[in-house]
């Protein structure tokens, strides 16, 4: 099972686990966000039904997508499109979309305002 870790972290955080995996520590799988407010304006109620979808799912056509989830394919088209320029998911070559993990794990850490 691979599992990728959604989170935020600091730029310096992300260096560090770039650096670790250089030198071929294992790290896992990791998707970071800046702020916990882009997470959230990212990963919509409805683009992770669509994650939730694609998890351990292979490669799907988009129309699929729209069929598992229930709702219409130009606005999973656009939610997929987002979740692709976020990095979050890929399109393959012949046009369908493929997450590569079989599980999320979401990990941050909200503190109280100063």
């Amino acid at each position: 099972m691979t599992t990728v870790t959604l989170g935020v972290s600091s730029i310096e955080e992300t260096q560090r686990r770039t650096a670790a995996a250089l030198r071929g520590e294992t790290v896992g799988a990791f998707i970071s966000f800046a702020t916990p407010e882009l997470l959230w304006q990212v990963l919509t109620p409805k683009r992770w039904e669509v994650l939730r979808t694609l998890a351990g799912a292979g490669e799907l056509a988009i129309r699929e997508v729209a069929r598992r989830v229930g709702r219409d394919v130009k606005a999973v088209h656009n939610d997929l499109t987002a979740l692709v320029t976020a990095g979050i998911i890929e399109r393959t070559e012949g046009g369908h979309v493929h997450f590569p993990y079989d599980t999320i794990h979401v990990d941050y850490m909200l503190t109280a305002a100063a």
